[in-house]
């Protein structure tokens, strides 16, 4: 007879195969293979989670009730399968979504609209707060061209969606209508107002290309509507003026919306750092010693946050050159210690590069360009020596999706990933305010997440440098700071609002530059800077 052990193996070698083809979410009646008892025996054991009624979804069983990252990761998937499941092709996401995913937005929309004509006009409660309604709408009204999303969302054309979309979009989502605005093809616009005779949308449509730089197009617009017999009055949609968004009309909705954020977020950023004093770093040696001497507690913090167990005697370890992966089983084996050799390493290629840039008056940006990729290899070099990471690991930009713990904000795809990253440097240089170069490249490194591991590290090396070579010091994020940091890093991810995270960031540097020395890299009370376990997720 079977042991439990046995029985659990045989269900989860099940739940496998189902996997092993590309199958995220279940239902049950559409796989007879993953039987009653089976269904059973893994929602015991925690590896499979009820959504709703006959509906399933694979967990790690170490996660917590609360943790909302899997259901987040997976939810558009099972919206896409559920409602293919139940009204085959005569669905889709409502126009204001639509919309938003071809500008470029990745965060989890927690509310989901879908359009079928057999739906019930029915909310459906979804874990961890989501919903999805089902809105009945009359045959004939679903849109003529549609495309699918990587999750399996049908999104509305971007032509059809800006005809069905209210003048309220306009107002509460301006960056949206702004990058789908840009890429429209004027043709297909047209032909979706003629189709519907629309003459008072064709108003808000002619003067909100208008507003986005498409004169040209909206003259077009206007002249063709009144060729075919309509009244066009021109209306501006938009509230308050555009950010300006540089470079084609038709680049990459992603390049766009972070050409846009930093337009719309830098002088919020320049009038936080204001009344912060900056100086002209000329000593190169004071300022290395100095960066050098706040080390171990930078070490530490940044260590910390992203839910490393590390003290102070590890990291004068590591330091000291005692961390040997190939004498060493303990060392070998213990991740804290490669992650604070990789930490150790950097710091020193960090500081390399600071000393070059100001003891040459170098371009911080232009050296950055050329160096920052060696900080990655840098950073995880020792996991690689210690043979936990294979050495191809180290190749570059992550080639699969991932996701941030507890948050709604969703990294960029891998295509977007190799995109962007040539605009982030593009957008450095650019800028002249040097305390703006620093936080808004770490947010945005941090929103395109370009790497599968140890993006929040970087980020903190990136904002370091370019506060020290612009004249500021060199600023640890405590790990007291975790909370606020992470709710300050949403904020601006999946709400555009940046003041959150410059506030912290700026009061760190106003704090940090007012203390001693000794009072910074002091260690706690408590003799040891050991940090509390907490689970990774940091970005």
């Amino acid at each position: 007879m079977a042991t439990p052990n046995e029985k659990l193996a045989a269900s989860l070698s099940m739940l496998k195969g189902l996997r092993d083809q590309g199958i995220t979410v279940f239902q049950a009646s559409a796989h007879p293979e993953l039987t009653r008892v089976h269904r059973e025996r893994l929602v015991k054991a925690n590896f499979l989670k009820a959504i709703i009624p006959g509906w399933y979804l694979p967990n790690n069983p170490t996660d917590g009730d609360g943790d909302s990252t899997h259901w987040y990761a997976n939810m558009e998937a099972f919206v896409a399968a559920y409602a293919t499941a139940r009204f085959g092709r005569d669905w889709e996401v409502n126009p204001d979504l639509s919309l938003l995913r071809h500008s470029g937005y990745t965060s989890v929309g927690k509310q989901i609209v879908i359009h079928a004509l057999k739906a019930n006009n029915q909310l459906l409660q979804l874990p961890h707060g989501c919903s999805v309604f089902l809105y009945q709408v009359k045959r004939g009204t679903l849109a003529m061209r549609r495309t699918t999303s990587p999750t399996g969302l049908v999104l509305i054309s971007v032509a059809e969606a800006l005809v069905r979309v209210g003048p309220v979009f306009f107002e509460r989502q301006p960056l949206a209508a702004q990058i789908v605005l840009r890429q429209v093809d004027l043709t297909d616009l047209i032909a979706a107002l003629l189709a519907g005779g629309h003459s008072v949308i064709s108003g808000r449509m002619s003067g909100a290309l208008r507003a986005v730089g498409r004169a040209g197009d909206a003259d077009q617009l206007i002249a063709t509507l009144k060729a075919a017999g309509y009244v066009v009055t021109e209306v501006n949609p938009f509230e308050k003026p555009l950010a300006h968004i540089a470079g084609r009309l038709d680049e990459s909705p992603y390049v766009q919306r972070i050409k846009a954020m930093w337009a719309s977020m830098r002088e919020l950023v320049v009038d936080r750092f204001a009344n912060i004093p900056r100086g002209a770093p000329t000593d190169v040696d004071a300022l290395i010693r100095d960066i050098s001497a706040r080390y171990v507690a930078d070490a530490y913090h940044s260590l910390s946050i992203e839910g490393y167990r590390v003290s102070a005697a590890l990291i004068e370890k590591i330091r000291a050159g005692d961390w040997s992966p190939l004498t060493n089983p303990e060392d070998r084996q213990t991740q804290e210690a490669m992650a604070a050799k990789g930490y150790e390493e950097t710091h020193k290629r960090v500081r390399a590069l600071i000393a070059r840039v100001v003891e040459n008056s170098e371009n911080a940006v232009d050296a950055l360009r050329k160096d920052f990729f060696q900080w990655y290899v840098t950073l995880f070099s020792p996991s690689v020596a210690a043979g936990i990471l294979k050495p191809e690991d180290l190749a570059g930009y992550r080639n699969s999706q991932v996701f941030i713990r507890h948050a709604l904000h969703v990294p960029l795809s891998p295509e977007a990933v190799r995109q962007c990253m040539p605009t982030l440097f593009e957008l450095l240089a650019a800028e002249e305010h040097p305390g703006v170069r620093a936080v808004l490249g770490h947010f945005i490194f941090v929103f395109i997440h370009p790497y599968m591991d140890g993006n929040g590290r970087l980020s903190r090396f990136l904002m370091n440098a370019l506060l020290t070579t612009g004249g500021y010091l060199w600023t640890i994020v405590t790990v007291q700071s975790r909370k606020q940091y992470l709710e300050a890093l949403e904020q601006a991810s999946t709400y555009g609002n940046i003041v959150p995270f410059a506030d912290l960031i700026c009061g760190l540097v106003e704090a940090q530059a007012a203390q001693p020395l000794e009072r910074i890299t002091q260690r706690p009370e408590s003799g040891d800077w050991t940090a509390p376990p907490t689970a990774k997720g940091a970005p």
